[in-house]
C-alpha cells in the first residue's frame, strides 16, 4: 500500500450533510433570483408594414367601458382577454377584447370584438365583430402582434359534441385590409 504524499482532508469525503448543504444553497439561489430577477422587458417588436407607432400618450379603449352585443339575459358580459395595438395605421390604438356572457355553469361561447375610440371621444365603441358567440366557438392562444389579431379557435366538429368538450383547433388571423379586417389561416393549421 502506497502512502499519499498529501494528507485526506475531510471536505474531499461527501456526506449526507453536504448534499442538503448544496441543495439548500441551490433553493435559496433560485428563490432569489425569481424575486430580484431583470425587469420586463422594454423593448417593442418592429411594427408591421401597416401599422404605425402608437404614441405613449394615447390610451387604447378600455373594454370595461364598452357595450357589446351579446344578450347575457340576467348575467353580466366578462372580458375574458384583452390586448392593444394599432391595427389600421391610424397612429391610434384599438383595443380586441375576448368577451362571454359569465354563465353559472358550463363553457360559454366567446365573442372577438375590435374596439375603438372616435378622436375627440372618451367612449369606446364596437366597430367589428371577429368571432361571433352564435359561432359556438372559445378563444386560447390570442394576441395582438404587428398589425394582426392571433388567436386559436376551439370549436365542434359536429352538433352532437358536448359543449363542455370542444373537439377541434383551429389557428386564425385577422389583418386590417382595404378598410375591413380579413381573415386568414395558416396552412394545415386546423386540427381535429
Amino acid at each position: 500500500m502506497q502512502s499519499s504524499a498529501v494528507p485526506e482532508l475531510a471536505h474531499t469525503h461527501t456526506r449526507p450533510i453536504h448534499w442538503v448543504a448544496t441543495a439548500t444553497a441551490l433553493a435559496g439561489v433560485v428563490a432569489l433570483s425569481s424575486v430580484l430577477g431583470p425587469d420586463a422587458a422594454t423593448a417593442a417588436p418592429t411594427p408591421g408594414p401597416h401599422t404605425r407607432s402608437v404614441p405613449a400618450h394615447i390610451a387604447p379603449p378600455d373594454p370595461a367601458a364598452a357595450e357589446f352585443p351579446l344578450d347575457c339575459g340576467r348575467v353580466k358580459a366578462v372580458v375574458k382577454k384583452k390586448a392593444s395595438g394599432d391595427l389600421d395605421g391610424d397612429g391610434r390604438p384599438e383595443t380586441v377584447a375576448v368577451v362571454h356572457c359569465d354563465a353559472p355553469m358550463g363553457t360559454p361561447p366567446d365573442g372577438v370584438y375590435v374596439l375603438t375610440r372616435t378622436a375627440g371621444s372618451t367612449e369606446p365603441r364596437v366597430v367589428a365583430t371577429l368571432v361571433d358567440p352564435e359561432d359556438r366557438t372559445n378563444v386560447d392562444d390570442f394576441a395582438v402582434r404587428d398589425g394582426e389579431v392571433t388567436a386559436a379557435l376551439l370549436g365542434y366538429s359536429s352538433a352532437d359534441v358536448p359543449s363542455c368538450c370542444p373537439d377541434v383547433r383551429e389557428s386564425v388571423k385577422w389583418r386590417w385590409e382595404d378598410g375591413a379586417f380579413v381573415r386568414s389561416a395558416p396552412s394545415g393549421a386546423k386540427s381535429v
